[in-house]
C-alpha cells in the first residue's frame, strides 16, 4: 500500500504543468533522435547532460527518461519506412516492417509498432512499480562483498555479450576501468595517471567521456559513412486498423512484453537481445511461418513490444542497485551523479519523491508517445530530410559548448577531442563503447567496495566470495559463461 501511495504522490508531482512540459520535451526529442539514423538516446542524453545543470534533478531526469522511451518508439519509423534502424534495438523491426511498407502495408506496420510499444511500455512500467521497491528493500541488506559480486557480474556480462569478438568487449571495459583510475586516490591522497596535468587531478569527468564517445565519436563515425544523394523513404500506404490487424498483433504484444522486461533487468541483456528472442519466438509460434521474411506483422509487433518492455526493465537495476545495463542507462547514472545522487537501494528512501515522480512520468510519457507517433508520422518522416552535414556540425558544436560549460576549463575540450577520436576508432573497428562508460562509472564504485570489504575482513581475500549472496552470484555467472561457451562451440561445429 505504501508503494501505491507513493506512486499517487508521484503522479501529483508529474502532473504539474511544468513537469508535463518537460515530459513532452523529452518524448519529442527522443522520438526525433530515434527517427534519425545514427543518433540514439545515449548520444542525446550525453549531449544534454551539461545543458540541464540549471534544471532541478526531477525535471532533468524526467526529460532523460522521456528521451529514452521516445528513442525506442522513434527507431521503428526509420526501420519500417527507410530500412535503416535508428537504434540497434530496431534492427529486427526492419526485417519485416520494411517488407510490409514496400507491399503497401506501411500504415499497419507503423500502427502495430506504436500500439505494441504503448502496451508493452505500460505493462512493463507497472512491473517496475511493483518490483523496484521490493528489490530495493532486499538490496539494503547486501554487504560490500555482495556489491562487488554484482559489479563483477555486470562487468563480465557487459564485456562478454557486447562486441563482435570475445576480445573487443573486455578491451573496451578495460579502457573504461583505466579511465576511472585517473585522478587522486581517495585513500592515499596520491595522484594516479594524471601525467602531471592539474585538471586530471580530480579525475576525468564522466560527462566529458559520455559526450566524447557518444556525441563526438558517433558524429565523426556517421559522418565518415554518409551516403550521398537523396534519402529514399517508402510512402505510408494501406489501412491503419483492420480486424486481422488486432487478431494477429495482440498476442505478440503480450509475449514480447514478458520476454523483454526480464531480459532488460539482466546486465547486458537490454533491448537488442530481447528483440531477437521475441522475433524467434514469433516465427516459431506463428500459424503463417511462410510469411516471415516477406512482411509478417507478428515480426513487427513482438520485437517492438520487447524493445519497449526491455527499456523499463533496464530501469530496475539502475534505480535499485545503481547498475547500468545499457549505454543509455550508463549515461543516466552519470546524470544522477552530476546532481550528487547515487542510484541504489537508498534512493527510494533518500529521494523518494523524485523517484516516484520519475516513474509516474513514464506512464504519462507513454500516452504522449502514442499520440505523437500515430497521427504525426508524416512529420517524423520529414525529419529524415534534414541535411546530415548541418545535423552533425550542430551536434559537434553543442558537444563542445556543453562540455566547456561543465567546469569552464579549456582542458576539458582537449579531453573531449581525445575521447571523441578514441570513440570514433572504437566504432570504426567494432569495439563497443557501452562497456567503456560502464567501466568508468562502476570502476571507482567497485574499488571502494573492495577496499571496504578488505577493511572489514582485515585483509582476508576470501571475504569477497564467502557471503551467501556473493557465492550464488559467482556460481550463476560461471554457469552462464559455461553455457555460452557450449552454445558457441555447437554453433561453430
Amino acid at each position: 500500500m505504501g508503494s501505491l501511495t507513493a506512486l499517487l504522490e508521484g503522479f501529483a508531482t508529474a502532473a504539474q504543468p511544468e513537469y508535463l512540459l518537460y515530459a513532452l520535451l523529452g518524448v519529442t526529442l527522443g522520438t526525433a533522435v530515434g527517427v534519425l539514423p545514427g543518433i540514439g538516446p545515449a548520444m542525446t542524453v550525453a549531449l544534454l547532460l551539461p545543458l540541464t545543470y540549471t534544471l532541478e534533478p526531477t525535471a532533468a531526469l524526467i526529460i532523460f527518461a522521456g528521451i529514452y522511451y521516445g528513442g525506442m518508439y522513434g527507431g521503428s519509423t526509420t526501420s519500417i519506412l527507410l530500412n535503416t534502424p535508428g537504434e540497434s534495438s530496431s534492427i529486427v523491426t526492419a526485417l519485416e516492417g520494411n517488407r510490409m511498407a514496400r507491399a503497401g502495408r506501411g500504415a499497419a506496420a507503423l500502427a502495430t509498432a506504436a500500439i505494441g510499444s504503448f502496451v508493452a511500455g505500460t505493462i512493463a512500467t507497472v512491473l517496475l512499480t511493483l518490483l523496484a521497491p521490493i528489490i530495493a528493500d532486499v538490496a539494503v541488506t547486501l554487504g560490500p562483498a555482495d556489491y562487488v559480486a554484482l559489479m563483477v557480474v555486470a562487468f563480465t556480462t557487459v564485456a562478454a555479450l557486447l562486441g563482435s569478438s570475445p576480445v573487443r568487449g573486455p578491451a573496451s571495459l578495460g579502457l573504461g576501468l583505466f579511465l576511472g583510475l585517473v585522478g587522486t586516490d581517495t585513500l592515499s591522497g596520491q595522484q594516479r595517471f594524471t601525467l602531471g596535468v592539474s585538471t586530471l587531478a580530480d579525475g576525468i569527468d564522466v560527462v566529458v567521456v559520455a559526450v566524447g564517445v557518444f556525441a563526438v565519436g558517433e558524429a565523426l563515425y556517421v559522418a565518415s559513412r554518409l551516403r550521398h544523394g537523396p534519402v529514399e523513404v517508402v510512402p505510408v500506404g494501406g489501412t491503419w486498423f483492420t480486424r486481422e490487424f488486432w487478431s494477429r498483433s495482440w498476442k505478440p504484444w503480450l509475449r514480447g512484453t514478458f520476454i523483454g522486461f526480464p531480459i532488460g533487468t539482466v546486465p547486458a541483456g537490454g533491448a537488442d537481445v530481447s528483440t531477437f528472442l521475441s522475433y524467434a519466438a514469433e516465427k516459431k509460434l506463428s500459424k503463417r511461418p511462410e510469411e516471415f521474411g516477406k512482411g509478417a506483422i507478428e515480426g513487427v509487433a513482438g520485437p517492438e513490444a520487447a524493445n519497449n518492455a526491455a527499456a523499463a526493465g533496464v530501469l530496475v537495476p539502475l534505480l535499485t542497485l545503481g547498475l547500468p545495463t545499457t549505454a543509455t542507462a550508463a549515461v543516466i547514472v552519470a546524470a544522477f551523479q552530476s546532481y550528487g545522487i547515487q542510484p541504489g537501494p537508498l534512493l527510494f528512501t533518500t529521494n523518494s519523491g523524485m523517484v516516484w515522480a520519475l516513474i509516474a512520468s513514464l506512464y504519462i510519457g507513454n500516452v504522449m508517445l502514442l499520440v505523437l507517433n500515430l497521427p504525426l508520422v508524416k512529420i517524423w518522416v520529414k525529419v529524415l530530410q534534414i541535411p546530415r552535414p548541418y545535423l552533425y556540425a550542430g551536434i559537434l558544436l553543442f558537444a563542445a559548448l556543453g562540455t566547456y560549460a561543465v567546469n569552464f576549463v579549456v582542458d576539458d575540450l582537449v579531453v573531449l577531442l581525445v575521447i571523441g577520436v578514441v570513440g570514433f576508432f572504437m566504432r570504426r573497428h567494432g569495439y563497443p563503447v557501452a562497456p567503456l562508460v560502464v567501466g568508468l562509472i562502476l570502476g571507482p564504485m567497485a574499488e571502494e567496495q573492495v577496499r571496504r570489504t578488505l577493511q572489514i575482513s582485515e585483509g582476508d581475500l576470501s571475504a569477497l566470495v564467502t557471503s551467501p549472496f556473493a557465492a550464488a552470484a559467482y556460481a550463476v555467472l560461471a554457469l552462464v559463461l559455461v553455457l555460452a561457451a557450449v552454445v558457441g562451440v555447437r554453433r561453430r561445429s
